[in-house]
């Protein structure tokens, strides 16, 4: 099922700086680096789309 909710792009990069952090700690486990990688990828697809949606609709002014 497709998220309705509008994309947040604040949120995105916040939770992508949260999961850098995580990643950079020594203490995180190799299972967590992975489920965070596959987040990153989630969240870097979401911020691009959200941004050459917004690089189209000021282009189109």
């Amino acid at each position: 099922m497709k998220n309705t909710q509008p994309f947040d792009y604040a949120a995105a990069v916040a939770e992508l700086e949260r999961i850098a952090q995580t990643v950079e700690d020594p203490s995180t486990g190799i299972d967590d680096i992975d489920k965070a990688l596959a987040r990153t990828k989630e969240l870097v697809e979401g911020c691009r789309a959200y941004l050459r949606s917004a690089r189209a609709q000021t282009e189109s002014l």
